[in-house]
């Protein structure tokens, strides 16, 4: 008989195994809340060779993202305020509740807030603090309906429109162009999307402002004789061209005529000449080099910086061997582990303290 075929057992036995595993699954709840704050504050998903505790969470313990996201953030929020625990454990609150207490919770009024959430559904909550922590009227707001020169120029992604145009997403056209935002909040539709269509089409949905638009059509007309239909996709796909182009050639002396080697003086101190970037960089794919100990490399294609092997202090030197890609997360890691936390610690709050003043004078 399989495990999960209930219908041999009596009412009373189901609603009785029901209620157990309930009570078992927010035991566990808390439990998980508790490790994975545990592991985040230790930083264990480093030697994981993991960027973060959301990569780790989603590639290693096979988390969806959203998932990921919300108990990683109700994990921080028990470990700064730990009476959350025993109060999933037990029932009284919810993995929701915590999410939505979570901004306004401080140690002066967490037990208060907590007692006043218990066995209360969401809407129960969000009255709550709407009581408690009152914000002002929103103001009055009237927006134009959708047209050729609304600055609206995103094209909804609902299912007729994906459907009808998933070829030529992001057309300004009227027919395109979704019904405007509720001033409500923010919905879902106006974010930043990027949707999959098929196996080589996806679906991007952006807002852009009214400089980006001029842009955009400014583009459109220089690129007319060979694109003269102005499809964006085309116009957007030839810009990335020739912004990653330039942005390669600043983070790793991409080049299609590279310069001659230069001497090996030029690889002495914290300058690492650009034959030494290109040629890392394709050697390590663009990503970052650490490994655990178990051969898992780090995914991190981000906040990538170049390394010495051996640390600079203690005569490293920037040569290809010499140098690695490491994401920030792990350089951090890895100085922590050779010079100690709390040297590095002193470090960074050395190097922000001299970055201050130069901040200031760039605002100024």
């Amino acid at each position: 008989m399989s495990t999960y075929s209930l219908s041999h057992l009596s009412d009373q036995t189901l609603l009785h195994s029901l209620a157990a595993l309930v009570s078992r699954d927010r035991a566990n709840t808390a439990a998980l809340l508790a490790h994975l704050a545990e592991v985040d504050a230790r930083k264990l998903y480093l030697p994981a060779a993991y960027p973060s505790m959301y990569a780790y969470c989603v590639a290693e313990l096979h988390l969806c993202e959203q998932a990921a996201f919300r108990r990683i953030r109700a994990a921080r929020t028990a470990r700064e305020f730990p009476a959350i625990l025993p109060a999933l454990a037990d029932g009284r609150v919810h993995l929701t509740a915590v999410l939505l207490l979570a901004p306004y919770l401080t140690p002066e009024n967490a037990e208060g807030l907590l007692a006043a959430a218990a066995h209360r559904n969401r809407v129960e909550i969000e009255e709550l603090l709407a009581r408690q922590f009152p914000r002002p009227d929103l103001p009055t707001l009237v927006r134009p309906l959708a047209s050729p020169e609304s600055e609206a120029t995103t094209p909804q992604l609902s299912p007729a429109t994906v459907g009808a145009s998933a070829a030529t997403i992001g057309q300004l056209s009227p027919a395109t162009v979704g019904p405007a935002a509720p001033a409500v909040s923010e919905p879902a539709a106006t974010r930043p999307r990027l949707a999959p269509l098929a196996s080589e089409r996806f679906a991007l949905q952006v807002t852009i402002a009214r400089a980006t638009r001029d842009k955009l059509r400014h583009a459109q007309d220089l690129l007319s004789s060979q694109i003269p239909s102005g499809d964006v996709a085309e116009v957007l796909d030839r810009a990335l061209d020739v912004l990653i182009e330039r942005l390669e050639k600043r983070k790793f002396a991409a080049s299609s005529q590279p310069r001659p080697r230069q001497s090996r003086s030029a690889a002495s101190g914290r300058h690492v000449p650009a034959e030494v970037r290109r040629a890392v960089w394709a050697r390590d794919g663009g990503r970052c080099t650490f490994v655990s100990e178990n051969g898992h490399r780090c995914p991190a294609q981000k906040f990538l910086e170049f390394d010495h092997v051996q640390e600079l202090a203690r005569g490293g030197v920037a040569t290809v061997s010499g140098m690695r890609l490491r994401c920030r997360a792990h350089n951090q890691y890895t100085a922590e582990r050779t010079y100690g936390s709390e040297f590095m610690r002193h470090k960074r709050e050395q190097a922000r303290r001299a970055a201050s003043p130069a901040d200031e004078t760039r605002a100024s």
